[in-house]
């Protein structure tokens, strides 16, 4: 079967998603993959899985926003999160809040946020970040808004775990402080992910790559995963599923 990038995209997050360890996984706003990845493992899965998508209504039971789903991260209640950056390193360490030294910033963003707190305290973090260029992922970040490692001596149960990216999918290994590439996308090599990335990171033997999306998880999208995420991005559920936005 063809498919989208974006199809292409959810079911590798998805894999990430079908862990024992992970009963509650939340997603942030303007994040429609993540949030698609899991509904759908969600779905796969018989509903063992609890999601939170804090934007919107349709898949949001926080009533008091940021305060409340940081307060659910520092209590355990949270298995599983995601995470971007304007610019993300080697090291795991993220830049939320602009390029160029910090504080005359060349460029600003939103900012950090919540986002440290979620990086130390929800055992499963992984990285998301579509674009796959040296703009983004550099050798040091200009700021970090987030740590990917902290001293042995600092308590942290939480921390980066994969990233996903338009290229390939990496693990995070915090005690060499280093990424893992585990696999390539289909249509993408190996010497594409080295020229577009500005930092080192550990390269198997034999480089798999990344499985495709099956006919099952295709189906489970297109028939109600890509309807049910369109409850809260319209426009994404428009674009990609071909689900028409509500008068």
């Amino acid at each position: 079967m063809t498919y989208r990038k974006e199809e292409f995209l959810i079911t590798t997050v998805a894999r990430l998603l079908d862990d024992p360890i992970v009963r509650h996984v939340a997603v942030g706003a303007a994040s429609p993959v993540p949030g698609a990845a899991a509904l759908l493992t969600q779905a796969q899965t018989n509903g063992r899985l609890r999601v939170s998508i804090i934007h919107g209504d349709a898949n949001n039971p926080f009533t008091d926003g940021g305060r409340e789903l940081f307060d659910a991260a520092g209590q355990g209640r949270i298995d599983a999160f995601f995470l971007g950056g304007v610019q993300i390193d080697g090291q795991a360490n993220i830049n939320l809040v602009g390029t160029g030294p910090y504080p005359q910033t060349e460029r600003r963003f939103p900012g950090s946020f919540g986002s440290a707190h979620m990086y130390f305290v929800i055992p499963k973090v992984i990285l998301f970040r579509p674009e796959h260029t040296r703009r983004v992922f550099v050798e040091t970040v200009d700021f970090i808004s987030a740590p990917g490692t902290s001293d042995p001596d600092v308590y942290r149960p939480g921390g980066p775990k994969a990233l996903v990216t338009e290229l390939c999918l990496m693990s995070f290994h915090a005690d060499r402080g280093r990424f893992r590439l585990e696999s390539v996308h289909p249509g993408h090599t190996l010497e594409e992910v080295l020229d577009n990335t500005g930092f080192e990171f550990d390269i198997p033997d034999d480089v798999p790559q990344s499985p495709e999306p099956n006919e099952n998880e295709l189906n489970l999208l297109r028939r109600s995963i890509g309807a049910e995420i369109a409850k809260t991005y319209p426009a994404f559920g428009e674009r990609v599923f071909g689900i028409e936005k509500a008068a």
